[in-house]
């Protein structure tokens, strides 16, 4: 008797624990599914293809030689909820990181350029008319605050604000097989092999733009997404003079999401 007393004294704190430990489990899962009542959680990755440009195209850009993509991606999480009976409109909240590059090679005439000869000659400024090679490779963190509409249970539109900040940055380039003039097109004219430039520095930090897109669920748990970003302030400050019209970054995105 004395050894069943025993056993089950020393039972007794192991039942209270394992009981306990389930109760903070319960606890913790009633908290969350409250917090996300009505909110569906998804994680999702993609590719950006697009470019930074001006819009329109000044003179000044004569033609486009070439253009190269960056390896552009986005990983991003989400929260979708959706009102009304049918649940045809919602709400999507999300946070990414997002990548937007590319290279570009333009033929150019009386373009304002500020460049440091590779001669060691000093600061070259003026009216450049020549070849200009350009690469650009920003990372964001972007919260989209997008409107949704599901026709079916399958198909559903999204478009909305999003809003950026820029982590890191990098605008640089080269000027090369042309002439500057000085100051202005009708200045004097200085023979250039080759000059670089670089403006990382002085990039916009904060980014807003507008995104509108649509989305196919595959399966119970997968979605493929098409979207189109589209920035609507300058990547660089509206008071940045070495560069004389602003330029935007315009991307398409292909994502596919995992859905809880």
């Amino acid at each position: 008797m004395k050894k069943i007393i025993l056993s089950l004294l020393l039972l007794l704190p192991l039942s209270v624990a394992a009981h306990t430990n389930d109760e903070v489990k319960d606890t913790d899962n009633n908290l969350l599914k409250a917090a996300l009542k009505g909110w569906h959680v998804r994680l999702g990755a993609g590719f950006n293809l697009g470019g930074t440009s001006p819009l329109p195209l000044p003179a000044e850009i004569r033609k486009i030689e070439s253009y190269q993509p960056g390896l552009c991606f986005t990983v991003q999480g989400a929260a979708h909820k959706q009102f009304g009976e049918k649940k045809k409109w919602g709400l999507m909240l999300g946070l990414r990181f997002e990548s937007k590059g590319m290279k570009t090679d333009a033929t150019v005439k009386n373009y304002h350029m500020e460049a440091v000869n590779d001669d060691g000659s000093g600061t070259v400024r003026g009216a450049w008319t020549g070849k200009v090679k350009t690469e650009v490779n920003n990372n964001y963190l972007t919260i989209p605050v997008l409107a949704t509409y599901n026709f079916n249970e399958r198909w559903m539109v999204k478009a909305g604000p999003y809003f950026s900040y820029m982590v890191n940055g990098t605008f640089k380039g080269s000027a090369y097989d042309g002439y500057i003039r000085d100051q202005e097109p009708t200045g004097t004219k200085t023979e250039v092999q080759s000059a670089s430039y670089d403006f990382s520095d002085d990039l916009r930090r904060f980014q807003w733009g507008v995104q509108a897109g649509g989305e196919f669920k595959a399966y119970k748990h997968l979605s493929v997404s098409l979207d189109l970003t589209w920035g609507l302030n300058g990547i660089f400050p509206s008071d940045f003079q070495s560069v004389t019209f602003a330029l935007y970054p315009i991307y398409g995105t292909l994502g596919f999401h995992y859905l809880f």
